[in-house]
C-alpha cells in the first residue's frame, strides 16, 4: 500500500460521507456489513485493476471505455493517449465516473474530477515509480516510451462508493 495515515483518513471521511448522502435504495443493498473501509479498499485495489471511465460528449452525451486504473494515495488513477477520445473530453469537461467490477463480490465506483498530472513534475514521482513498478517488469523498458508519451490524471473524487459481496 502506498497510502499514508492521513490518506487513508482522507479516504474513510470520503466513504463514510458518500455513504451518508446514498440514496435509500443504495443503501438497502450495501448495508454497513457491505461496505469496505479504507484500508481494505487499499488492499483490494493494488496493482493495475481494470476501470470502466465514463466521460460526457460535447452534446451531453456519456461515453464509457476501459482503462488500466492505479489505486495511489487513496484515488483512482489512469491514463492514455492524449489524443484518445476520452482524454480530449476531459481536457474540455473533466467530470467523470469510474467504477471496478470485477465481478458480482465487489465493486468501488468514484465520481469526480479529473485532473491531469506532469508525470515528471517531482510531487508526482512516487506515482510515477508504483506506475513503472507495475508495467516494467510486464512489458520491459520498452514501456518507458508509453509512460513518456502518455496522459495520466487522477480522479479528485467528490463520493466513493463501495459494495463487498464475497462469502454471501
Amino acid at each position: 500500500m502506498h497510502e499514508t495515515p492521513e490518506d487513508l483518513a482522507r479516504l474513510q471521511g470520503l466513504l463514510d460521507d458518500s455513504y451518508d448522502r446514498a440514496g435509500i435504495h443504495l443503501r438497502e443493498i450495501v448495508t454497513p456489513e457491505r461496505r469496505l473501509s479504507a484500508e481494505q479498499v487499499c488492499e483490494r485495489l493494488e496493482g493495475m485493476r481494470l476501470l470502466v471511465v465514463a466521460t460526457v460528449t460535447a452534446d451531453g452525451r456519456p461515453i464509457t471505455g476501459p482503462f488500466d486504473g492505479i489505486f495511489y494515495r487513496g484515488a483512482f488513477h489512469f491514463g492514455s493517449s492524449p489524443d484518445s477520445v476520452r482524454m480530449r473530453h476531459i481536457r474540455q469537461r473533466p467530470w467523470v465516473s469510474a467504477t471496478h467490477l470485477p465481478g458480482e463480490e465487489l465493486s468501488v465506483t468514484v465520481h469526480g474530477r479529473a485532473t491531469v498530472l506532469d508525470m515528471n513534475a517531482a510531487e508526482n514521482k512516487g506515482f510515477r515509480d508504483a506506475v513503472l513498478g507495475i508495467y516494467v517488469p510486464r512489458y520491459g523498458e520498452q514501456w518507458m516510451t508509453i509512460l513518456e508519451g502518455g496522459m495520466y490524471v487522477r480522479v479528485e473524487a467528490d463520493r466513493m462508493l463501495t459494495f463487498n459481496g464475497e462469502g454471501l
